[in-house]
């Protein structure tokens, strides 16, 4: 078993089994108190918390659930199962079978070990490289034995035999909101690899998802420009980003200066391991933030009639953000391009500097991609298991169902040079087409303001 980057990046515990990812035993006592004395509204409110639960538990009569092979079961008597999970590359496509976490508790010498139940395939047979020899991206999970249930585990180590001697031990991670609030938005970003310097773009990029309401942003750093880790650096000394340093996992390059040229030429490995950090990203914060949004640095999810996210979603799910129960794990918006060629044939806005990209770039693509192309969304991190880059792997619920935000209200501005490669030959039909589109000049000043003063104190911009 390989892993990628450190080993603290690879590890999230799973609090429940029924209702995935939330409830811990003191907060199972108390719903079981409630079901003992719930009245309708209530039974409904926690099979509408609990999304694995079967509807017929919201009904307070069940008569006719009777049978004389076994009696269906109380919701009270329901088993909540806590267990561990971890995000790993595995280099076969059907990894052995035989493989145990030993848990290890604080205060106690000897693991606690149990088998590893599932290994969940992060990837499509039909995208490329499934076969023996290529790391391939899983997400395994051991149950907690019943004895350790109300204790979460300080690490795990993997192991084929169940008292191996162990060459790997990874934090488990379990992180909880202050107080119990959750805050509404995190944005994850990809292991980003690139030598240039964007570190201006990069500061206007976050200061125009922090007006939109974003709380926190969390990067990967493979290979980037000083500048950039310079920027990263300041907003994470404010408490906005976080950023991890990572490596590729395996024999494949971890030398700074190489990485970006492997996976330049390696797409598919590089899509492969990009499922890594997004999925840690997600488990690392799926207690925190209500949902979760998968970006790259070149992308806006920009709504058009309101003024930030929050008011967006109560726009397509008035419920969505005061936590009631809502049916969809995603909500997408979908994908227009401004291209720097549509921009450069109408000219400069010249009442803002030339180095604000997004401000500069009013010009969009008349049509859209197509419609499940090239999407991103908002994440219900209750509902969704695993997350590809622009959508769920799998859910837990049956279906990953999901919201088509009108475009009226909110579109995913991609700022490019050109097309991504695969839409290379039909690029002309976007490039040649365009329309103005300066829904972001209502953040204009704001945007500015914010920009400037970030980059006179990083000293990037010096004063004439």
């Amino acid at each position: 078993m390989m892993f990628s980057g450190d080993d603290e990046l690879l590890l999230s515990f799973n609090e429940t089994y029924v209702k995935p990812l939330r409830l811990t035993p003191r907060e199972l006592f108390h719903l079981r108190a409630n079901v003992d004395n719930s009245t309708r509204e209530q039974l409904h409110d926690v099979v509408g918390r609990v999304y694995n639960l079967p509807p017929l538990y919201s009904i307070e009569k069940r008569p006719y659930l009777a049978s004389k092979c076994g009696k269906y079961p109380n919701l009270v008597d329901l088993s909540f199962r806590p267990s561990v999970r971890i995000l790993g590359m595995v280099d076969r496509v059907k990894p052995a079978v035989k493989t145990h976490c030993q848990l290890w508790y604080e205060g106690q010498g000897t693991p606690v070990v149990a088998k590893v139940i599932e290994y969940r395939y992060l990837w499509v047979r039909g995208w490329g490289n499934y076969r023996n020899g290529i790391l391939q991206p899983y997400l395994l999970q051991c149950v907690i034995p019943e004895s350790h249930r109300q204790r979460v585990p300080q690490s795990v180590s993997l192991v084929e035999g169940r008292c191996n001697r162990s060459t790997n031990n990874l934090r488990v991670v379990h992180n909880l909101p202050p107080g119990g609030q959750k805050q509404n938005f995190a944005i994850c970003v990809k292991g980003m690899a690139f030598s240039d310097d964007l570190s201006v773009k990069l500061v206007e990029w976050l200061e125009l998802q922090f007006l939109l309401g974003v709380d926190k942003v969390f990067l990967y750093d493979l290979e980037v420009h000083p500048n950039v880790t310079k920027v990263l650096r300041f907003y994470e000394s404010q408490g906005r980003v976080d950023l991890k340093s990572m490596t590729l996992p395996g024999e494949q390059p971890s030398v700074r200066g190489l990485i970006r040229s492997y996976i330049n030429k390696k797409i598919t490995h590089k899509r492969q391991n990009e499922v890594i950090p997004y999925n840690d990203c997600l488990y690392r914060n799926m207690n925190l933030y209500k949902f979760i949004v998968l970006l790259d640095t070149d992308e806006v999810i920009m709504p058009r009639a309101v003024p930030n996210w929050k008011e967006l979603l109560e726009q397509v799910a008035p419920q969505v953000m005061s936590g009631e129960d809502h049916p969809y794990a995603s909500y997408y918006a979908r994908n227009v391009y401004f291209l720097d060629s549509m921009q450069d044939k109408h000219g400069w806005a010249m009442d803002v500097p030339r180095f604000m990209h997004m401000l500069q770039h009013l010009y969009r693509a008349a049509n859209y991609t197509a419609a499940t192309s090239y999407i991103k969304a908002f994440h219900d991190p209750q509902l969704v298991l695993t997350l590809h880059n622009h959508f769920p792997f799998s859910c837990l619920t049956p279906h990953c169902r999901y919201f088509r935000i009108p475009t009226k209200l909110a579109h995913l501005q991609h700022y490019r040079v050109q097309c991504v490669s695969e839409l290379k030959k039909v690029c002309p039909y976007y490039r040649n087409h365009t329309v103005l589109d300066d829904d972001i000049l209502k953040f204009k000043e704001s945007l500015l303001r914010g920009t400037l003063h970030t980059l006179r104190h990083l000293g990037f911009l010096q004063e004439t």
